[in-house]
């Protein structure tokens, strides 16, 4: 099974190193990986071109923002599967496309999702908070609940039925997808209870009251327009995040 794995980056020379290194260690056999660079000036396409690999394909130059790069890599990828590695994120361990995979080939699967951590940016071997997905139902959806964007393996397939990031969306358009895909698409699947990226704590969505708060906006829109809640799914959303906080 080939995996494409994309990765948007602009301006992250402290991290991409990392995130580069993630995706080339995975012990599965087939993976694309795509780098949507938007004109970067920081040096960071130089430590891109510093771990080129055969199969590594990057794409540099201006874009409207992270959802549109997402669109750029999602229509030059070749993979049966389609997943990120954001330039701040890495996977858990090696073996997280061969499970991913594995998961795919047995169930017949339409998506595989599993969990992340948050980790602290000054030392990415302390947990901060634990985002345990656990089972979806299409109830569930309707009470705010979405797997970690970065822990999700959708196949291309979906993508091109149902769809790719509207870029209408400045904060939220990773839920209004999968609120697409899982909702309207009525997509199957699959629970992989392990986590399967680390993600820096300090996303775009959370730097701000007024980005919180756009956030919240964004995520009602998206609940309306696809049909799936409203003000209580948008509560419950914001609400279950708290026991991350518990979990490490």
């Amino acid at each position: 099974m080939k995996i494409t794995i994309i990765t948007v980056v602009y301006n992250r020379a402290e991290t991409i190193g990392q995130a580069l290194e993630s995706v080339a260690s995975q012990s599965h056999g087939d993976v694309e990986h795509l780098v949507v660079d938007g004109a970067s000036v920081d040096g960071t396409l130089e430590e891109i071109w510093a771990r080129k690999r055969p199969h590594m394909r990057v794409i540099s130059e201006p874009d409207a923002g992270i959802y549109d790069a997402l669109n750029k890599g999602i229509a030059a990828a070749t993979g049966e599967v389609i997943g990120l590695m954001h330039s701040d994120d890495f996977f858990a361990h090696d073996e997280v496309l061969q499970d991913v995979a594995r998961c795919f080939e047995e169930t017949g699967s339409d998506a595989v999702y599993g969990d992340l951590d948050y980790v602290s940016a000054s030392d990415v071997t302390r947990i901060v908070r634990r985002w345990v997905s656990g089972e979806y139902t299409q109830r569930r959806l309707a009470h705010g609940w979405m797997p970690p964007h970065p822990a999700l393996f959708v196949r291309r397939e979906v993508i091109e039925a149902f769809g790719p990031y509207d870029t209408s969306y400045r904060i939220a358009a990773d839920y209004e997808a999968i609120l697409r895909w899982f909702g309207r698409g009525g997509i199957t699947p699959t629970y992989l209870p392990e986590v399967l990226v680390k993600m820096r704590v300090g996303g775009e969505s959370n730097r701000s009251i007024e980005l919180i708060l756009r956030k919240s906006r964004e995520d009602y829109r998206a609940l309306r327009s696809t049909g799936v809640g409203g003000v209580r799914a948008l509560a419950w959303k914001n609400l279950s995040k708290l026991p991350q906080f518990l979990t490490k």
